[in-house]
């Protein structure tokens, strides 16, 4: 039995963490409601994608702007708070819509409601993220992840598809009120929940514009030894893999002739990888530890992304999505626990922050980029110059300070 194993009991006794899960999951539902339940509301009321695009790059730009300053307020404030207000935001902002929509159908709302709510998604995620050393221990911090990265997978699964068919049988606006119902519960429920010890708010020194503060979480980022390299390597990795999705898409309608019904089928199956990531991950950093498990994982999922180029019958393009959503997930929740393990507690807001902004900053051309070229050399070629880059970037991590052995530093945590 490995240590992990002997704590999970423990992980699993404690009512903080309990809680705070199950309102976790109902929260990514909520968002995973509003992917499908808004473009459907703007659909049905237009009638034009041009205007459900248009949503979605706002969001879009929300969401990254939001990311400049998220660290900074989930710094400065009290976090739990800040979970529940979030929470809030969204679930009266999006129970305005089917509020309003029960008597007209103004579609500008929609392009002011929805990049705001996205305000208050992305301090819910960044927040989340500071909280979760606060609620277990140390050595428990990567298995939580696992647990909380097997909830948005539920609800990833779940959510559209019950939004789906909220929306046909009861429209959009029905299926948003939904999601508005379930941001309450969450931020009822995050009453109940009682962090450990929290780090400070920045004092003094600390305290400056909001350009300066992001920057704080930056530098921290760019003087860790691991971190650094770790964060270059991972805004390379998700250029390459951002439009993973729709050359999986455009592989099996296209290339394959297959119908919507079978992409959702893919896809759906594509989820065991999650789940498995999720039960796997903390025997399999225990064992490896962070450098090889992370390197290990990508490379893995280089190759299974070649493979998928030619790959020509569904059960394989099926099985080849789930072992990378399987190595992916597995390099992500690594990632994530070793920032919440070495980022000193009243800095972690501003390092997650600072993290997902300059990681995600080149996907959207990526993605571009990506699909562009399969619409003009195919699906095949894409795919395996894709999949041997990703294995290469991945093998360049051996030659930074990401095989680093870990040393169990303890976080930096100022009185409360």
């Amino acid at each position: 039995m490995t240590s992990s194993e002997r704590d999970s009991p423990a992980l699993w006794g404690n009512p903080a963490y309990r809680v705070f899960l199950v309102v976790q999951t109902l929260s990514a539902l909520g968002d995973s409601f509003s992917y499908v339940a808004i473009p459907l509301l703007v659909l049905h009321s237009t009638g034009s994608v041009v205007q459900m695009g248009a949503v979605t790059a706002l969001t879009g730009v929300a969401s990254i702007l939001t990311g400049l300053f998220a660290g900074v307020v989930a710094d400065r404030v009290d976090r739990r708070r800040l979970l529940m207000a979030a929470d809030a935001a969204r679930c009266l902002l999006y129970l305005f819509l089917p509020l309003v929509w029960a008597f007209a159908t103004p579609v500008w709302l929609v392009y002011l409601v929805v990049p705001v709510a996205e305000v208050f998604s992305m301090l819910f995620q960044v927040t989340y993220v500071t909280v979760v050393p606060a609620l277990v221990p140390p050595e428990q911090i990567t298995r939580a992840n696992g647990h909380l990265y097997a909830s948005f997978a539920v609800a990833g699964a779940l959510g559209p598809a019950l939004a789906g068919l909220v929306a046909s049988a009861a429209g959009p606006a029905a299926a948003i009120g939904i999601d508005a119902a379930t941001f309450a519960i969450s931020a009822l429920g995050l009453g109940f929940v009682r962090f450990g010890v929290v780090a400070a708010p920045p004092t003094g020194s600390e305290r400056g514009r909001v350009r300066g503060e992001f920057m704080t979480g930056a530098r921290f980022l760019w003087t860790h030894p691991v971190l650094r390299p770790l964060t270059v390597l991972l805004t390379l990795l998700t250029f390459l893999t951002y439009g993973l999705p729709d050359l999986v898409v455009y592989l099996v309608k296209h290339e394959l002739g297959r119908p919507d019904a079978t992409v959702g089928y893919v896809l759906a199956v594509g989820t065991v990888g999650t789940f498995a990531a999720a039960s796997v991950v903390a025997r399999v950093r225990s064992r490896l530890g962070f450098g090889v498990s992370w390197i290990g994982a990508f490379s893995v999922a280089g190759l299974a992304v070649a493979c998928l180029g030619v790959s020509r019958t569904v059960p394989v393009v099926a099985a080849l999505v789930t072992v990378q959503l399987l190595c992916t997930g597995i390099a992500g929740i690594c990632s994530m626990s070793l920032r919440q393990e070495v980022t000193p507690g009243h800095l972690l807001g501003r390092v997650t922050s600072s993290f997902w902004t300059v990681q995600s900053a080149l996907g959207p051309l990526g993605a571009a980029a990506t699909t562009a070229a399969a619409a003009g050399l195919g699906v095949t070629t894409v795919c395996l110059f894709t999949g041997v880059a990703v294995l290469l970037v991945a093998l360049a991590g051996s030659v930074t300070g990401i095989l680093r052995p870990e040393t169990g530093e303890p976080r930096l945590e100022e009185p409360v």
